[in-house]
């Protein structure tokens, strides 16, 4: 046998149990007798023979993809249909490697409203050695899509919360009964939705995972939401207020101009775009209407959007969206304004959930929507299913477990202040002694939702290519830290453009409220020349 390979069998002995090895064939998990879930299929996949369910999109994602999937081991798939409920049917796929087991269990989370298996992060989990389980929380579309929620509050539920969980579970029972012996630990990732997902899981079923990883967490779902209802106010209900997509260029132009200096660094990356102190009426057209300045109710609209969603008492509902953010493809033209009036992923997503989820009338009008009736009802019908904002975090940490979020500064989907408020929370409700031995937040300056942006964007927080390294990978420092004790402090990330192996730009991030400082001499594009330190 390969000596590294013993090496890490050893490596792998826990309590005289050798991870790595199954203790029986991969069909005969079909047996399995499962609590409110069945089994519906297990086969063995040989080495290098899966192929994508579902069609992928043209292109060189396309590509990656398909490069993925022939790269996969063999493994064992297994297909679970589990039923909390008389109108439950939610769908689960396990994923357990043939040989080379870690002794991990990888939970994977979902994006939007779901409506699928996450197959690529199954896949990036797989070659890492873990068994890997993802969901379609109960139901069959696309991210964008919600009316599958009219008249079936179960599968509300199971969206909301359940299928994770019984996700969980029944992954669990299945590992332990092809490999003979539970696993060492179990960890669990998601970024926007999935953030929710992973804050779900460790404020209501603390138990299901060791280490936790939220990305950008839509965890206030039905603030944000509301928020969403102000943001497509704020841009339609007045044609003229309109910001059209090549408007945002000069915007996003305006503000790096007034703000990028201030952390010492001319890249076009704020280090903290809560001291940007841009005026939107520095840009109001003078003389004709032009791509290069706004109209008058263009920058209203631009100062509702920065000051985010209230009632009529002034309150604030929800964070508003950071300077910075405007340009890019992943910018405010595919999130909040859109390519036209009505067509932004806010704007689905928000009549998604008023619309289908919560009003259940697909004719529902945002135009006409209250700020305090919206809400109000919001909350009222739906916060207990959706939100995950509960601060106390004990129940999970007094058994050892760890979480780590991160968030975009740029993000124009979920503003990162939102993140900042959750964490801030944790730390007053834990104490910040226990809240430091389990839970760290990092911010990324000029990374967008989830990815993306002019910043520095890869970590490996989701299956991206990143060096095995826990100083340098995200994934692997949740890990020690749960499995070694070894805190982490700052993480490098890569800038990657296109298919190249090597980063264009690296820069820490540090544990906040911490921030990359320049030391002052050295090229800007390189993390040893950035130290972490506490914020002016």
């Amino acid at each position: 046998m390969n000596k590294v390979l013993v090496a890490v069998l050893v490596s792998l002995c826990v309590s005289g149990v050798v991870y790595g090895q199954s203790s029986q064939s991969c069909e005969k998990v079909r047996q399995l007798s499962l609590t409110n879930a069945k089994v519906t299929s297990a086969e063995t996949v040989a080495s290098g023979s899966f192929t994508n369910p579902a069609a992928a999109p043209p292109g060189p994602g396309a590509n990656r993809i398909d490069a993925l999937y022939k790269s996969l081991p063999a493994f064992c798939r297994v297909a679970i249909a589990a039923t909390p409920s008389s109108d439950s049917n939610i769908k689960i796929e396990v994923w357990l490697p043939s040989s080379g087991w870690n002794g991990r269990l990888q939970g994977q989370g979902n994006g939007g409203f779901a409506g699928e298996i996450n197959y690529v992060e199954m896949a990036e989990s797989l070659i890492h050695g873990s068994a890997a389980v993802s969901t379609d929380t109960g139901h069959t579309g696309r991210a964008t899509d919600a009316p599958w929620a009219i008249g079936h509050p179960e599968k509300v539920k199971d969206f909301g919360y359940r299928a994770i969980h019984e996700m969980t579970v029944a992954a669990k029972a299945v590992v332990g009964e092809f490999y003979g012996t539970a696993m060492k630990h179990s960890y669990f990732s998601g970024c926007s939705n999935g953030g929710r997902q992973a804050l779900m899981e460790s404020q209501r079923f603390p138990a299901d995972y060791d280490g936790i990883l939220a990305g950008a967490p839509a965890n206030y779902w039905t603030h944000l939401l509301t928020g969403a209802v102000w943001n497509a106010q704020a841009t339609t209900s007045d044609p003229a207020s309109y910001i059209p997509p090549t408007k945002l260029p000069a915007i996003a132009r305006a503000v790096v101009q007034a703000c990028d200096v201030q952390d010492g660094v001319s890249d076009g990356i704020l280090n903290d775009p809560r001291k940007c102190d841009f005026k939107p009426a520095t840009l109001q057209c003078n003389g004709a209407d032009s791509d290069t300045c706004l109209t008058a109710p263009q920058v209203t609209a631009l100062k509702k959007l920065y000051e985010g969603a209230h009632d009529s008492q002034g309150h604030q509902i929800f964070p508003g969206f950071l300077p910075g953010a405007e340009g890019g493809r992943g910018g405010w033209g595919l999130w909040i304004t859109g390519p036209k009036p009505g067509e932004s992923l806010l704007f689905a997503f928000g009549k998604g959930y008023f619309a289908d989820m919560l009003y259940e009338k697909p004719d529902w009008d945002f135009r006409s929507a209250k700020m305090d009736q919206v809400v109000a009802d919001a909350d009222n019908k739906s916060a207990a299913i959706f939100n995950a904002t509960d601060a106390n975090l004990k129940p999970f940490t007094s058994r050892g477990g760890k979480l780590i979020m991160y968030h975009g500064w740029n993000d124009a989907g979920i503003s990162a202040i939102n993140s900042v408020n959750y964490y801030s929370e944790v730390v007053k409700t834990l104490g910040a002694q226990q809240a430091s031995g389990s839970i760290r937040l990092y911010m990324e300056p000029g990374v967008q939702h989830c990815a993306g942006g002019v910043g520095p964007d890869n970590f490996g927080q989701f299956g991206a290519p990143a060096p095995d390294d826990a100083h340098r990978n995200v994934a692997l420092a949740l890990e020690q830290w749960v499995e070694k004790g070894n805190a982490p402090a700052d993480i490098v990330a890569g800038k990657y453009e296109d298919e190249s192996k090597s980063p264009k730009m690296t820069r820490p991030l540090c544990p906040y409220p911490q921030v990359a400082k320049y030391k002052g001499s050295g090229d800007t594009n390189d993390a040893s020349n950035f130290s972490c330190a506490a914020p002016n």
